[in-house]
């Protein structure tokens, strides 16, 4: 039986396990350095497409963000890039692919922080998210955004509340899947405001933001890229987001602290990982070409015009926000009531 076959064979690591692990290494910031030179071995890198693996739907805010970011990567690399979309799970059956492939840089893993998340959610999920992956950089980050569509007749969080009241638990919503940052805004808002809504989990933001459209649902929690260009166009009305501050292009909408809940500021953000044992050198040149992107001033108004801001960090910053994180994501499943699946 080869190496291989026997870790995708393994048992699933359980949550105890996946968080005590994360907590340990996120708390130790391991160095990164920028090696300038591949050796003779590696110094093809990359001579063969690079595939950026994408645990969710087309149209969600992974999805964007690996879609703009990809043509100027590839530009700055030299090499073919395409994407693929894996999708079920939350995102554990992609990241789970990503975890068994071939360490040798030509799987990328483009996520967001439900990859952290999910150990407080499922029992067992498909991969180690310590020591499967090697992280490689933050890329950017965005509010959830609460939607409505006009025709539900509220104009604002306090009259949905009042609504979802009136209505004693009938309301339903839409979020880009179970685990999610965006459904556990959701969650966290049942528990702060009192009210019950079921909710109808999609794959991804862009199917959940249609969900609301077509009328299958009442409400949408979402990452801002999926419904921003919705609420700007009048379709949709937002009624709160998670950030620290109000969105530029949306000043209307209040923050969720703005509307009553203080402490109420949850982010979604995107980052990328390679499988753990991918050499080192590799895993700097990618990191830097990324970096190299994404600092571009026409790459940065880009982002922000669907709905994200960068927020570029490296694989020390990237640890020590997750390691800063984990408490805040554990207390909101403990008030939401979410039990492991």
């Amino acid at each position: 039986m080869s190496k291989r076959f026997t870790r995708v064979s393994r048992r699933a690591p359980t949550r105890r396990t996946l968080l005590k692990g994360i907590a340990a290494t996120s708390l130790s910031a391991l160095a990164m350095p920028f090696i300038g030179h591949l050796s003779p071995a590696r110094a093809a890198w990359p001579d063969r497409p690079i595939r950026l693996l994408v645990p969710f739907g087309t149209g969600g805010p992974v999805d964007v963000i690996a879609r703009l970011i990809a043509p100027p990567l590839a530009e700055t690399l030299k090499a073919s890039i395409f994407i693929e979309n894996k999708v079920g799970a939350a995102g554990n059956i992609g990241v789970g692919q990503a975890a068994r492939s071939d360490p040798d840089g030509y799987t990328v893993l483009v996520t967001s922080n439900t990859m952290v998340i999910n150990p407080l959610l499922y029992a067992n999920i498909p991969y180690d998210p310590v020591n499967d992956f090697l992280p490689l950089l933050e890329m950017a980050g965005s509010p959830t955004v609460f939607a409505v569509q006009p025709k539900l007749g509220v104009k604002n969080l306090t009259e949905f509340v009042a609504l979802a009241r009136q209505r004693g638990g009938s309301l339903n919503y839409a979020s880009s899947g179970f685990a999610t940052p965006a459904h556990l805004a959701a969650e966290f808002l049942k528990s702060r405001a009192g009210i019950q809504m079921t909710h109808v989990p999609f794959n991804g933001g862009g199917p959940a933001v249609q969900g609301l459209l077509s009328g299958s649902v009442d409400m949408v929690s979402t990452a801002l890229p999926g419904a921003h260009p919705q609420i700007v166009g009048g379709n949709l009305i937002g009624i709160g987001v998670t950030g620290a501050k109000r969105w530029f292009d949306l000043p209307d909408i209040p923050t969720m602290v703005e509307a009553g809940y203080p402490g109420f500021v949850l982010d979604t953000y995107t980052m990328m990982l390679v499988p753990a044992k991918t050499p080192r050198e590799i895993a700097d040149k990618l990191s830097a070409a990324t970096q190299e992107v994404l600092k571009q001033p026409d790459m940065r108004a880009k982002i922000r015009t669907v709905g994200f801001e960068v927020s570029v960090s490296d694989s020390d910053g990237l640890k020590k926000r997750i390691a800063q994180e984990l408490p805040l994501w554990a207390e909101v499943v403990k008030q939401a009531g979410i039990k492991p699946q």
